[in-house]
């Protein structure tokens, strides 16, 4: 069995220009910035030698349903995890347990992915991510 991808962590900030600004001269300039104006959300991606954080703010009215998912508390969010095939990954996942929250799988920030419903015994809210076909591969 292969060794599980961390595809990047989400972290919830208060205001992304802000955060931006705080963590560039650590992690160099944001490699991504991204506007998904249809879920509300303003997102900053840092690119570092073994996974991605990703700064996101919720933005406007239209963030009510990434607030269901995500939560309104600022700071580490979620894990999302790597898959080549979502479909059969949310099979698999669904057989140990792990239900998918409603409205997903669903178009991301990159790619496919799937928010699970958040885990009581851990509280970790866990992410799959089928990201799409890169031209730089």
């Amino acid at each position: 069995m292969s060794k599980v991808a961390v595809d990047h962590i989400g972290v919830i900030v208060e205001n992304i220009e802000d955060a931006v600004a705080r963590y560039t001269p650590i992690l160099g300039p944001p490699a991504k910035r991204i506007e998904l104006e249809e879920v509300g959300l303003r997102v900053a991606e840092f690119e570092t030698a073994n996974v991605t954080i990703e700064l996101i703010q919720y933005a406007g009215e239209q963030a009510e349903f990434a607030r269901q998912v995500m939560g309104d508390a600022q700071g580490l969010n979620h894990i999302s995890l790597r898959v080549g095939d979502l479909a059969a990954s949310l099979e698999t996942a669904r057989e140990t347990g792990l239900r998918v929250q409603e409205g997903f799988p669903r178009r991301g920030a990159h790619g496919e992915v799937a928010f699970f419903e958040r885990d009581a015994g851990t509280g970790l809210l866990l992410e799959f991510c089928q990201p799409d076909a890169r031209s730089d591969d």
